[in-house]
């Protein structure tokens, strides 16, 4: 079970009314057409990085948890509510002795993480004498003041941590994915302002000309609804479209069987749909819109709201370009300070060998006067030379 799938329950009503709206009476299903309804216990995905700094030690302590039968039922009928109160956490008390020692364990190696952390940035930073214990505090996921034993709090603060982090994930990922788009429009004007006013017109045109190729694709159908999955019953499962059944699709797709649809298999349900506007052969599509554009669908259905605007406004892309701008000018600035130190140093050097040279010079010119008065040339610190007797 995914950690992010507990979090937030709202999916899980999703599903629900799904089999509520799409009001489809049971049916007999042909058992020769559906292969595998009921994947076995070890068949298990691997869970997705939740890009968390603490994200292994989350996984691992919510799959030590689910090892108890008790905890994992509770764990699965909590509501959003009952997570964000710390009501689940005091669960914790009723879990046998083996889950509380591996979840002990759990939590000394994590600390020894953190200090082990905390030791290598300080050290990087040749700062002694620091308090570890003052800067385990920094770290808001466990109790720092009892670094031996999981307790009913550590769990109650993983479980906020967590909850805080992961609501801010899919905005983080709208935020890159904008400052993608801004950047790559940025590049093309760039590399327009390089151009003369023909081939200006002409990428102007093979722009435009992308532009209409890519919005001309197969009907897609509003994520989420019954079309759409009929459509993955029909032409993904296999299935005839007039034996559609919501429950025996979601047993289809619920493919840990843990009684969710997560968001990575709320997602994949959105590929058919995906392949008909976008293709990795094709240059007018771009795959980092299409990953963009299968987060909005499965934002869409978990939230019953899609958001129809452009990735980006003029206007945020003018104050993105004002940033690049200023960020350009102070690398500029600083190009340009190194290029007159460059500039200073190669003059002293030259300067240092013009006087070396004209030291030279006038030694040779002494040395010359020396042998032409008859008097024995002298080595650099003043001794006499002699030349050898033939």
């Amino acid at each position: 079970m995914r950690w992010r799938t507990i979090l937030p329950q709202h999916c899980v009503l999703m599903v629900t009314c799904l089999v509520t709206v799409l009001e489809a009476v049971p049916i007999d299903i042909d058992k020769t057409k559906v292969q595998n309804t009921q994947p076995v216990e070890s068949a298990k995905i691997e869970p997705p990085d939740t890009g968390l700094y603490y994200d292994e030690y989350l996984k691992q302590v919510i799959d030590v948890l689910e090892t108890d039968n008790h905890f994992r039922e509770k764990l699965q009928k909590a509501d959003i509510e009952e997570l964000k109160s710390g009501r689940l956490s005091k669960e914790l008390d009723l879990v046998s002795h083996h889950v509380r020692t591996k979840l002990d364990e759990l939590k000394r190696q994590e600390v020894g993480r953190l200090r082990m952390l905390i030791k290598a940035k300080l050290d990087s930073l040749q700062d002694v004498g620091m308090d570890h214990q003052a800067l385990l505090r920094q770290f808001d996921h466990l109790n720092h003041m009892n670094p031996d034993k999981f307790e009913s709090k550590d769990l109650d603060m993983l479980i906020k941590a967590a909850t805080a982090d992961l609501e801010n994930y899919d905005k983080t990922r709208h935020e890159e994915f904008k400052k993608y788009e801004m950047m790559k429009e940025h590049e093309r004007r760039e590399y327009l302002k390089t151009l003369d006013e023909e081939k200006r017109k002409e990428e102007e045109s093979k722009f435009e000309e992308m532009k209409k190729k890519h919005e001309n694709h197969p009907k897609v159908n509003h994520p989420g609804s019954k079309d759409q999955l009929k459509e993955v019953w029909e032409e993904a499962d296999g299935l005839d479209p007039n034996d559609f059944d919501p429950k025996t699709f979601f047993k289809l797709h619920d493919v840990n069987n843990d009684g969710f649809l997560d968001e990575q298999e709320l997602e994949a349900l959105f590929t058919k749909e995906l392949e008909k506007v976008y293709d990795p052969k094709n240059e007018e599509d771009d795959m980092i819109e299409m990953e963009e554009e299968r987060l909005r669908m499965r934002e869409h259905v978990m939230n019953e709201t899609l958001d129809q605007q452009q990735f980006f406004t003029e206007d945020e892309l003018k104050e993105y370009e004002k940033i690049i701008s200023l960020q350009e000018n102070e690398l500029k600035k600083k190009a340009d300070e190194l290029q007159k130190q460059k500039e200073e140093l190669q003059r002293q050097h030259d300067q240092l060998e013009a006087q070396k040279q004209e030291y030279h010079q006038v030694v040779q010119q002494m040395e010359q006067k020396k042998l032409q008065q008859g008097t024995p040339p002298s080595g650099p610190n003043g001794e006499l030379k002699f030349e050898p007797h033939i």
